[in-house]
């Protein structure tokens, strides 16, 4: 995979989507839209001046000014909800210097206002009761847990085996091949070629995408419900490919990811929301479900080395679990 595609793809696209939804009046957003423009103009000017190092130029700009704030932020609030209003102040200090904005600052004042009130406790009205009470990501949700460890076991397992840039060994640990399939009857295949990653960053980035969007998902719709659509989801990527490839629509020799297991998810969520789609804030989640999708389909669409027919197989049949599978009662669609 061409690293500084992928990365120049994020740095502009993360950009866009941050302005998009943060170009409302007032000052909320401000420091945002900015970090966003900073992101954008580096990227823009990093492409024209020496384009095969833009990606890791952009790149690197996305991750120091805005990931690392938004991740920061987060951490930042979850502190302050279980009361720890002086860790959540001195962690604020340090994301001002990646994001010096008239709001982070607002709220680091808060947190220390109340720390100097900790002996008289009062109601922190600002943070919402879904992130007073919101766990760590993956301590209920053990499917999400166990599928990322099965992963990066079997990467191990993987890079043990040999070059992962040989065909050849791809094919012995059980990569997707429509001729084998077909003609050989080596249907197991099918299933493993789920699994399998052609890389490090294959595998990082499928990975964190299910550390996303997995948890909320599972605490959503339940462990079986959850494991059911992304291994269903991903058996019907691998066998659209496969007979998208004997009637002569896409020409895939070899495949291997869990990239039509993760648009499962992305579906399942699609077909969760729209069954309730009257819940709180459910529009507004489908709506960021919606952007996803465009954000890949550009993406695969930008990126010959992907399958969009993977993709677009796994989604699909995610998208109708999610409408069978969802339960009628909304257990936790917080995230």
């Amino acid at each position: 995979m061409d690293l500084n595609h992928i990365f120049l793809f994020l740095a502009v696209i993360s950009p866009l989507v941050v302005l998009a939804r943060a170009w409302r009046p007032g000052p909320l957003y401000r420091g945002w839209r900015i970090a966003a423009l900073v992101v954008l103009i580096i990227s823009v000017v990093a492409w024209i001046l020496t384009p095969r190092a833009a990606g890791y130029i952009g790149g690197l700009a996305w991750m120091v000014v805005l990931f690392l704030p938004a991740i920061g932020s987060r951490k930042m609030t979850e502190l302050a909800a279980r009361g720890g209003y002086r860790s959540a102040a001195r962690l604020g200090k340090i994301l001002q210097i990646l994001h010096p904005s008239a709001e982070l600052r607002d709220q680091v004042q808060l947190f220390q206002r109340l720390d100097s009130r900790q002996n008289h406790p009062v109601p922190f009205a600002s943070v919402p009761v879904a992130d007073r009470i919101r766990h760590s990501q993956l301590r209920r949700a053990p499917a999400v847990l166990v599928l990322i460890v099965l992963n990066a076991v079997v990467f191990l397992v993987e890079i043990s085996v040999g070059d992962l840039n040989d065909p050849e060994v791809l094919h012995r640990v059980g990569a997707l091949e429509s001729y084998a399939v077909v003609v050989q009857g080596e249907y197991w295949r099918l299933f493993t070629a789920l699994f399998l990653h052609g890389g490090l960053t294959h595998l990082l980035f499928n990975v964190f995408a299910l550390y996303i969007l997995g948890p909320p998902l599972e605490r959503s719709i339940g462990t079986i419900r959850f494991a059911v659509c992304y291994l269903m989801s991903g058996l019907a990527s691998s066998a659209g490919v496969v007979g998208l490839t004997v009637l002569g629509f896409v020409q895939v020799a070899q495949l291997v990811g869990a990239s039509g297991c993760i648009m499962g998810i992305v579906g399942t969520w699609a077909g969760f929301l729209l069954r309730h789609r009257h819940a709180p804030q459910a529009k507004q989640r489908l709506a960021n479900i919606v952007m996803i999708i465009v954000i890949q389909v550009a993406f695969d669409l930008s990126t010959p080395q992907v399958s969009m027919a993977a993709h677009l197989c796994g989604l699909i049949a995610g998208f109708f679990l999610g409408l069978v599978l969802a339960p009628r009662g909304v257990a936790d669609t917080t995230s």
